[in-house]
């Protein structure tokens, strides 16, 4: 069931984060374990990417690698198509660290929004096809905002609960009806799939794979370096839908 109540309809509003706030007291089975070796986490960029949604996650999964021992935590790169420089929808510009032919196996796919990610990459086969590959085998898959659509597109997010940018529940649920969308949630964390709506709150589903893996103390590092308050409180405002 879920962590914070049946919520089987779609859509849905989530309930307050302050019943599941216990989830968050427990060492993550990373951290359990003591894997010495870096999770590898690669974060999808094209053009058209959007800065927050990739820079969010990006800083508090890097961060890791400063609360844990050394070898241990996430090793955090990028991935494009082709390898080759990219810009992102504010003009940044990003030189991947691998292309789709180079990339190493990922622990952790990360898809962040992009200006085309609700039609123009959708219709792209090659990336689609990547991200169903490495999605297919990744310990994780986190989207956020409009990187969910990519997901539904490569086929990762049957029987899950999801949710994406508050703004296209509506095109969201037009264009993949058979899904299951949540709604007025920070994040949704079903089974090993996180999806984000985006934006500021893009930090939250990272914190939350954080906490998950290697437990509230090293979330709380990371938060304190970032100036992030964790644990969430009833008080913080946020609510998310977790189906550990």
């Amino acid at each position: 069931m879920l962590a914070l109540g049946s919520l089987a309809c779609q859509p849905q509003t989530a309930m307050p984060i302050a019943e599941a706030a216990e989830g968050f007291s427990e060492p993550g089975p990373a951290a359990e374990n003591g894997s010495p070796q870096l999770l590898k986490a690669g974060f999808l960029v094209v053009d058209g990417v959007y800065n927050t949604e990739l820079t969010a996650p990006f800083d508090v999964l890097d961060h890791s690698v400063y609360h844990l021992p050394k070898g241990q935590g996430i090793d955090a790169f990028t991935v494009s198509p082709d390898g080759d420089t990219v810009t992102t929808a504010e003009g940044l510009r990003i030189v991947p660290d691998f292309g789709f032919e180079d990339a190493p196996p990922i622990d952790i796919l990360v898809v962040p929004s992009a200006e085309g990610s609700r039609d123009r990459d959708l219709d792209d086969e090659d990336l689609i096809a990547w991200v169903a590959a490495a999605g297919g085998t990744a310990r994780y898959v986190v989207s956020l905002c409009w990187g969910a659509f990519v997901l539904a597109q490569a086929g990762l997010l049957e029987d899950v609960a999801s949710t994406t940018f508050p703004s296209d529940y509506d095109s969201f649920s037009t264009r993949f009806p058979e899904l299951d969308l949540r709604v007025n949630v920070s994040f949704v964390h079903d089974g090993r799939v996180i999806t984000s709506q985006g934006g500021a709150r893009s930090f939250d589903a990272a914190m939350h794979l954080v906490d998950l893996l290697y437990g509230e103390q090293v979330a709380k590092g990371i938060g304190r370096g970032l100036l992030i308050p964790w644990p969430p409180t009833a008080e913080s405002d946020l609510s998310y839908i977790s189906r550990p």
